[in-house]
């Protein structure tokens, strides 16, 4: 996937220059070719796109197909500066985008939506030919080390330290969780030291440490809680009165150190932030969800004659394995045979975590470079030329297709306002910037309301 590099490896001079090579910084480059610019993607990697396989590997899920209002208030406190790039390249674009490259989408039964092949590397080997042709050049084992004193790009690479001047940069470095495959957040130093409000990196969609017991963790590390529903209280924006309780249906795993899994990542944003600002945080599990609180009670009130307790709820509610794990790990055995105690908890187990899990292991991050630190075009205000898109924004989203929306849409709109900025400086040149995927003069397809 590499291309030859430039001739000269000394103060290199490019038109534009990219620095990622994961979605954002792709779709940047995508932009600025499409505007008549010669792009240079720079990435500290052998090879393109690794964190993007890496999400295919158990299907791609490329974006979610719900009303548009619903996805973008997926973004928390982001959603206002985030809306204008979801607007120009949001879900319908994006599959719009897709099928040019030969790649079909479906949605599922969630509202999720996949590739046909559910695979992401087809559609990146698709994506790379067609940057190849539009002359975008690649520079692989290329880490970005920050600006030298004369302002230039500076990289280390195998054969050295590596000069490169540039017109236009696009930072598209992403967040730092899986640092192995490149996003490893070193560049908030370098960006804080030319005065860039740069928000703490933090995990998102994370899991979190638990304080089981010994007996409990050796028995059930590993076990799936399946059709359950997890509850947790949420702060809304602007709102001081009282917290908001939220309530999902699905499903998570118990870990050697605590929890992980979908219901537990569509809660860690809020969990996370209640452990960093009152150092405690309580989610509640309904093991049975189908069923009301009196139901419940009536079945475990109900006389079992001479079989066990654990008999009886297996027999009656079908409550068994890890469920009932669960409720010797929090009940003593008092509580147990007390009905309305135990029905209670029930239909609201209290799991306390204790942290959320490191950041390099969380499937994203939030933080990083602040809203106000960006103009419109999101260009540092800092540093006149150079463009922020992808996970490298202080955004954060849950999963099911808002992550990869986002860094789509960031890297469009950060190449436009690149492409704008290089035509600025090149006035002989037009000043129509092409969206990828949409004919020019087309109108961009949106995403059902």
């Amino acid at each position: 996937d590499t291309l030859p590099a430039l001739a000269s490896r000394d103060r290199t001079p490019c038109e534009a220059v990219v620095i990622g090579a994961g979605p954002a910084g792709l779709m940047a480059a995508e932009t600025l070719a499409l505007a008549g610019v010669q792009v240079d993607v720079f990435d500290a990697m052998p090879s393109v796109g690794r964190k993007f396989l890496l999400a295919g590997k158990g299907g791609l899920n490329l974006t979610h197909a719900e009303p548009e209002d619903l996805f973008r208030g997926r973004y928390r406190q982001a959603h206002p500066w985030l809306s204008p790039a979801l607007s120009a390249f949001g879900p319908a674009a994006l599959r719009a985008w897709a099928l040019g490259l030969g790649i079909t989408t479906f949605v599922g039964t969630s509202g999720r939506v996949f590739p046909q092949e559910m695979k992401a590397a087809p559609m990146l080997r698709a994506w790379l030919q067609r940057l190849r042709r539009q002359g975008v050049r690649f520079h692989m084992r290329h880490r970005w080390m920050g600006w030298n004193p004369q302002g230039e790009l500076s990289f280390s690479t195998p054969d050295g330290i590596r000069t490169v001047q540039s017109q236009v940069t696009v930072l598209a470095l992403g967040g730092a969780s899986w640092s192995r495959l490149g996003s490893d957040g070193a560049w908030v130093p370098w960006l804080r030291a030319q005065g860039v409000e740069v928000a703490e990196l933090q995990p998102s969609n994370s899991g979190f440490d638990a304080p089981w017991s010994e007996h409990f963790r050796d028995r059930f590390q590993g076990a799936p809680l399946k059709s359950v529903a997890l509850e947790w209280e949420e702060w809304q924006e602007g709102s001081a009165d009282a917290p908001v309780r939220r309530r999902q249906l699905g499903e998570f795993v118990i870990t050697a150190t605590g929890v992980e899994g979908s219901l537990i990542y569509a809660a860690s944003a809020a969990l996370r932030d209640s452990l960093r600002s009152s150092g405690q945080a309580t989610c509640w599990v309904d093991l049975l969800p189908a069923r009301t609180t009196e139901f419940v009670l009536a079945e475990v009130a109900r006389g079992r004659g001479t079989r066990s307790l654990s008999t009886h709820l297996k027999s009656r509610l079908g409550l068994d394995g890890v469920k009932m794990g669960l409720l010797y790990e929090k009940l003593t055995r008092e509580q147990m045979l007390d009905a309305p105690t135990l029905a209670r908890v029930i239909k609201a187990l209290p799991i306390e975590l204790a942290a959320p899990r490191p950041i390099d292991e969380a499937i994203s991050s939030a933080g990083g470079v602040c809203c106000n630190a960006l103009d419109e075009h999101l260009m540092l205000r800092q540093r006149p030329g150079v463009f922020c898109a992808g996970e490298m924004l202080d955004w954060e989203a849950p999963t099911g297709g808002y992550l990869l929306t986002a860094c789509f849409a960031t890297g469009v709109q950060a190449g436009k306002g690149a492409a704008r900025w290089w035509k600025d400086l090149s006035p002989a040149q037009g000043v129509a910037v092409p969206v990828p995927g949409v004919a020019p003069g087309s109108a961009l397809p949106r995403t059902p309301s």
